[in-house]
């Protein structure tokens, strides 16, 4: 098989695979429900939504803070949220001078109140950065999310709300968490315009 057929079927491999998940994603929908209902309830109270990850989950997390920010569809003011993946002083001091394992859970001690939500992406829920710093996230009093894949991990045990993609490759599991990510964007949208009316 040469290279380009080879190609060839990757790109519709892949696309299957997508598929197969995504005909799936209904399954997520009272899950989904339930984080737009947190994040309703944390805009009204003047919190924010706090995003952290790693990799390619710390690019979704400051993708999805810049749809709150600055917006998704909707014109509409900017609403409260932060990616704690962006300050690079922040980032590599911490993980130089302490442990990259507590770098978020550092942050969120910082600049977390407990009426915020706060999200954290980890396709496998097993990445202890991410688990400390929603479990003193929990200690604070905030709601705490984990948008995770495969068993779910030591995670889903952590968060007040697992939204567990039950399938093996990270990046379809990213793809899902997007999806939702951008539904959550959505969705919000559909409640400010409404209540502006």
């Amino acid at each position: 098989m040469s290279v380009n057929e080879q190609i060839a079927n990757s790109y519709l491999d892949s696309l299957e695979r997508h598929m197969a998940l995504f005909a799936n994603m209904a399954n997520y929908h009272q899950e989904s429900v339930a984080l737009l209902k947190a994040c309703q309830k944390t805009l009204a109270s003047g919190g924010k939504v706090i995003w952290f990850g790693n990799g390619g989950s710390a690019a979704d997390a400051q993708h999805l803070a810049a749809e709150f920010v600055v917006r998704y569809k909707l014109e509409r003011g900017p609403l409260a949220s932060i990616a704690l993946t962006t300050d690079t002083s922040i980032l590599t001091a911490h993980s130089n001078d302490y442990h990259f394992n507590t770098v978020f859970e550092r942050q969120v001690q910082a600049l977390c109140k407990p009426e915020d939500l706060v999200i954290g992406l980890t396709t496998s829920g097993t990445s202890e950065n991410i688990n400390l710093a929603l479990a003193a996230a929990n200690e604070i009093g905030a709601y705490t999310v984990a948008l995770t894949g495969r068993q779910g991990g030591e995670v889903k045990d952590i968060a007040k709300l697992p939204i567990i993609i039950n399938y093996d490759e990270t990046a379809r599991i990213q793809e899902a968490h997007m999806f939702i990510g951008h539904w959550l964007c959505e969705a919000v949208d559909l409640l400010i315009a409404e209540q502006s009316k």
